[in-house]
C-alpha cells in the first residue's frame, strides 16, 4: 500500500446527508453532485453510497462522467450540469442522462437525436436569475418550456437556477439572493399559469440549503456540504458536518540540520536553530498544493508541525523541532476530520475546500472506511 493515500470516511458522508435531510424536512428531494470524481472522493462509490443514504438524483459535469456511472450499474436520474456539445448528444441520449439546456438550438438538436434513437429524453431548463454563467434569460423561459412540452421526444424534467452569493453574510448579497428567489418563483408560477408543468423546481446549492428555506422548492443540490465542508467561512452553520476525506502520508526520512542550513528548491527556508526535518513522500503531483510552501501544517501524533521549504512534485518536508519522538513510517495527516481541514489548507493558500479535495490526484489510492 502506498504511504500517501486518502481515507474516505463513509460514515461521515452518510451522517452529513442525514443531517441535511433532517434540516430540510421530508419534502424536497436531494441531488448529489458527483462531478469531478465526486469532488475527488471517487464518483462510483460515492454515488451508490449517496443513493443508499436517501439521495434521489445525481449530477455530473460531462457526458463521459454520466456514462461511467451508467456503466457501473447506476440507474438513478443523472443530471448533466454543464451545457453539452452537439457531438455529445448521442451519448447523452444513449445513456439516458438529463441535460441542462438554455437555448432553442440545443433543444432542437437533442430532440432530433432522441427521435433518431426512438427514445424520449428528459431535459431540464436552466434560467439565469443573476449567476451570469449559463441559463436562458427570464423572457426566453416560457418559449423553451413550451417547446419541450409540445415535443414528442423531449420531456421537461425540471427548471433550475443558481445562486452566486447564497453563502455570504453580506447584507447586499442577502438582498441579491432573496431577489433571485422571488424572481425564480415568479417565473415558475408563470409557467404554471400557462399550463406548463415545470417538473422538479430546483435552486438551492449548499449555501441556500443552510440559509434560504424559501429556495428549497422540489429539489436541493448540496455539494460540498455532503462532503463535509461549508461553502464559505462565513456561511451559516445550523448543523455540523464532518469531513469525508482524510489525506495522509508517512514519515519516510528524518535528518538533523544545523542552524543556517536551507531547504528545498529556491532555498526559501533557512533553519534558525538546529532541528530535525521529516520528509514525506507527497507533493504537488498528488494534489498537495505547492502554494502551501512555508505556510502549511501537518499533524503527526496529534501535534501540528510546520511545512518548511518548497513543496516538491513528490515530496515535502516538516520541521519537527530540536527534539522529537516522531519515528520513521509514522502517519502524517495532511488534512481531514482532525486538526487540519481542507478548508484550513485552502485558506492558507488562497483557495477553497472544493479545489483542495478535487485536486487529489488519481495516483493517490482511495480506501473506503466506516462502511
Amino acid at each position: 500500500m502506498r504511504a500517501t493515500r486518502a481515507l474516505i470516511h463513509m460514515d461521515n458522508f452518510s451522517s452529513n446527508i442525514k443531517k441535511i435531510r433532517s434540516h430540510i424536512g421530508p419534502g424536497p428531494k436531494i441531488l448529489l453532485p458527483v462531478k469531478a470524481d465526486a469532488y475527488g472522493h471517487g464518483s462510483e462509490r460515492m454515488a451508490q453510497a449517496a443513493l443508499d443514504s436517501g439521495v434521489s438524483h445525481l449530477a455530473v459535469a460531462t457526458a463521459g462522467e454520466g456514462e461511467a456511472l451508467r456503466a457501473c450499474g447506476i440507474d438513478a436520474p443523472i443530471l448533466l450540469l454543464s451545457l453539452a456539445m452537439p457531438e455529445e448528444y448521442p451519448l447523452i441520449v444513449g445513456a439516458g442522462l438529463e441535460p441542462l439546456c438554455a437555448d432553442i438550438e440545443s433543444l432542437r438538436g437533442l430532440e432530433a437525436c432522441a427521435e433518431a434513437a426512438g427514445r424520449r429524453l428528459i431535459v431540464h431548463i436552466k434560467v439565469d436569475t443573476g449567476m451570469g454563467r449559463i441559463g436562458c434569460s427570464p423572457e426566453e423561459l416560457p418559449l423553451l418550456a413550451q417547446f419541450v412540452s409540445r415535443s414528442r421526444f423531449l420531456g421537461l424534467g425540471g427548471v433550475s437556477t443558481h445562486f452566486p452569493v447564497s453563502d455570504s453574510d453580506d447584507a447586499a448579497d442577502k438582498k441579491f439572493t432573496y431577489g433571485q428567489i422571488e424572481a425564480f418563483f415568479n417565473l415558475v408560477s408563470d409557467l404554471r399559469r400557462r399550463g406548463i408543468l415545470p417538473g422538479l423546481v430546483s435552486a438551492a446549492n449548499s449555501g441556500a440549503v443552510l440559509s434560504y428555506p424559501d429556495s428549497w422548492f422540489d429539489l436541493v443540490r448540496p455539494g460540498i456540504l455532503c462532503y463535509g465542508y461549508y461553502p464559505a467561512p462565513v456561511a451559516a452553520r445550523p448543523f455540523a458536518v464532518l469531513p469525508v476525506m482524510e489525506f495522509l502520508s508517512k514519515v519516510a526520512f528524518i535528518k538533523k540540520i544545523k542552524a543556517g542550513q536551507s531547504l528545498s528548491y529556491g532555498r526559501t527556508w533557512t533553519a534558525t536553530r538546529d532541528s530535525l526535518i521529516a520528509t514525506l513522500p507527497v507533493g504537488y503531483a498528488d494534489g498537495y498544493p505547492r502554494a502551501l510552501s512555508n505556510k502549511g501544517q501537518v499533524e503527526i501524533r496529534g501535534q501540528l508541525y510546520p511545512l518548511v521549504g518548497r513543496v516538491c512534485m513528490d515530496q515535502c518536508m516538516v520541521d519537527l523541532g530540536p527534539e522529537s519522538d516522531v519515528a520513521l513510517y509514522e502517519d502524517a495527516v495532511l488534512f481531514g476530520p482532525g486538526a487540519v481541514g481542507a478548508d484550513g489548507i485552502a485558506a492558507a493558500c488562497g483557495s477553497i475546500a472544493y479545489e483542495i479535495t478535487c485536486n487529489i490526484n488519481k495516483r493517490v489510492p482511495r480506501h473506503y472506511v466506516g462502511l
